[in-house]
């Protein structure tokens, strides 16, 4: 027991810098608290004295603003940051060195009992502030959920969701990210810059748009040079554009 605390201890000093000492950890972090408090409510779970249980869960919930039903599994190096407003569903199972930030929940869509409602979070799995994981799917080892993420299919082990609803980006389209999140040994918020698809997409687009109308005015410029030499200028419209008139700058700070 102890060297299980001492454990989740440690994992909050390794990924929170705002940590100074073992013990502001202990006294001063509700993640904590709701992480110890889980423990024994799950074991009464467990034994069979549901209402124990529940009552022990809905008093950590209060003190510590954390709502963790005692039937979820939840595995070790397990941090909740911050996490004020956090709901974990009865069938859902968080795996070891996962770290979900505040407002997340992890819910069901399922009505009824017995089945299994709530998601799965594989190892070192980081959820985003205000994301919500609705269902009874996997998301893989490694993955992040983005900030205010809505996800309602699983998630490929090593992988983004980002978006509402969420939108799956691998791991191989995005290697600069991960190798410096790596360096801090997980992706704070689980979301960085340019990590949607939808925008890259767009981007893309604006470019290429941007490129076929300076193709085309080089074409009407050079069509109305050979004009001018055979002394045919009537050949060229008179509204024919001679410039790039694309502003795919000002577009893409739309986008940003």
């Amino acid at each position: 027991m102890f060297a299980r605390l001492r454990s989740d201890i440690q994992c909050i000093l390794d990924r929170d810098p705002a940590a100074r000492s073992g013990w502001e950890v202990l006294t001063c972090y509700p993640g904590l608290h709701a992480i110890v408090l889980h423990r024994f409510s799950h074991a009464f779970w467990n034994l069979g004295f549901k209402w124990v249980a529940r009552f022990l869960s809905n008093f950590a919930r209060w003190f510590t603003g954390i709502e963790i039903h005692p039937g979820a599994r939840i595995g070790e190096r397990v941090f909740f940051d911050h996490a004020m407003g956090v709901v974990v569903g009865e069938t859902a199972e968080i795996g070891d060195g996962c770290t979900i930030y505040q407002g997340v929940t992890l819910g069901g869509t399922s009505l009824y009992k017995g089945v299994k409602r709530h998601p799965t979070l594989g190892k070192d799995v980081v959820v985003g502030a205000g994301a919500k994981v609705l269902g009874g799917f996997t998301v893989g080892d490694g993955a992040r959920i983005g900030s205010n993420a809505v996800v309602v299919k699983p998630v490929p082990a090593g992988a983004t969701a980002v978006g509402n609803p969420a939108r799956i980006i691998q791991a191989d389209t995005d290697a600069i990210r991960e190798a410096a999140a790596s360096k801090m040994g997980f992706s704070a918020y689980g979301v960085t810059q340019n990590d949607d698809p939808i925008s890259q997409a767009m981007r893309g687009l604006i470019d290429n748009a941007s490129s076929q109308e300076y193709q085309i005015a080089l074409l009407w410029k050079t069509l109305e040079e050979l004009s001018v030499t055979q002394s045919k200028p009537e050949c060229i419209p008179a509204d024919a554009a001679k410039q790039e008139n694309f502003e795919a700058a000002r577009i893409n700070q739309l986008l940003d």
